[in-house]
């Protein structure tokens, strides 16, 4: 692990299950206090940077994403070592200039999800409030704008990233709904993923990669699992060309908003908070509950 200078969680998506550009690669089975993540996570190195990947839906996609356990997810990575997040997520585009197979860059978050846990802090007796109004870490972001811009991608910095709940796609009145809202892509996995990145003091963003016009186009088909999967193939290789220039340029996390997201966040009162509480939520609390 000598001269090694950051550790970089990848969250892989939608055909991304594995990086082969990793050496001295080991798999690490993490167990959290909240579950086991989707699969084991693959440690290994890319220059000075260390990766950590994990494979949103499990290795063969067995896991729907109303399914996926984020909280085990984001905590996994962050017990392993991971000082901030990349998010790799395949999405419908929402805009006409946006392409099947270009990446976009977001900055912001709709949440239409319904059936998901979204928070560490649910049922243990302490209470959390931590800010969201920017979800995307912006250094983290910069960089991986200039990572997929060097690896020859057509990349759109900025723009809203819908979560829908799923795992059915849209309906075209909920498609053009959104698409009123100003949205950019859709997708059904960032969220609550972001939201518990952003509790687990990790700077996060998201490579979306687009596969489709969802519904609403109409000069294209509808969406259907076929044509995602013929865009999605060009889209994983170029992706990980662009894990590889960013971890070539992995930004030092240091005092970013994200890394003290809990400070002033606790409002429970330390001696209200269960021996079992402080145990349970130690990899989130530690630094500020002793």
């Amino acid at each position: 692990m000598s001269g090694i200078q950051r550790t970089l969680g990848v969250i892989g998506g939608s055909g991304l299950y594995e990086l082969e550009q990793l050496t001295d690669v080991e798999e690490l089975e993490v167990t959290t206090p909240f579950g086991a993540p989707s699969d084991a996570i693959l440690a290994g190195t890319i220059g000075s940077t260390r990766l950590l990947f994990l494979p949103r839906h499990g290795r063969g996609h067995g896991i729907a994403p109303h399914r996926i356990n984020y909280r085990a997810n984001v905590l996994a990575l962050k017990m392993a070592g991971a000082e901030q997040i990349l998010s790799i997520s395949a999405v419908g585009s929402m805009k006409e200039d946006i392409h099947p197979g270009d990446m976009i860059v977001v900055d912001q978050f709709i949440d239409r999800t319904r059936h998901r846990v979204d928070t560490f802090f649910e049922d243990d007796g302490v209470v959390a409030h931590v800010a969201f109004a920017d979800p995307i870490d912006a250094q983290l972001a910069g960089s991986l704008t200039g990572a997929a811009q060097r690896a020859g991608a057509t990349v759109h910095e900025g723009g809203a990233y819908l979560c829908m709940e799923g795992p059915q796609f849209s309906t075209r009145a909920e498609s053009q709904l959104y698409r009123s809202w100003g949205v950019s892509v859709i997708g059904m996995t960032n969220l609550p993923e972001a939201r518990l990145a952003r509790e687990a003091e990790l700077p996060y963003a998201t490579l979306a990669m687009a596969t489709d016009y969802d519904c609403w186009h109409d000069g294209h088909e509808a969406v259907t699992v076929n044509a995602v999967i013929a865009v999605m193939q060009g889209n994983v290789a170029k992706a990980k060309e662009i894990i590889v220039e960013l971890a070539r340029a992995v930004p030092d996390p240091s005092g970013r908003p994200a890394t003290l997201a809990l400070a002033g966040a606790i409002i429970t009162h330390p001696d209200s908070i269960s021996a079992a509480a402080r145990d349970k939520l130690r990899p989130l609390i530690g630094k500020y509950v002793h």
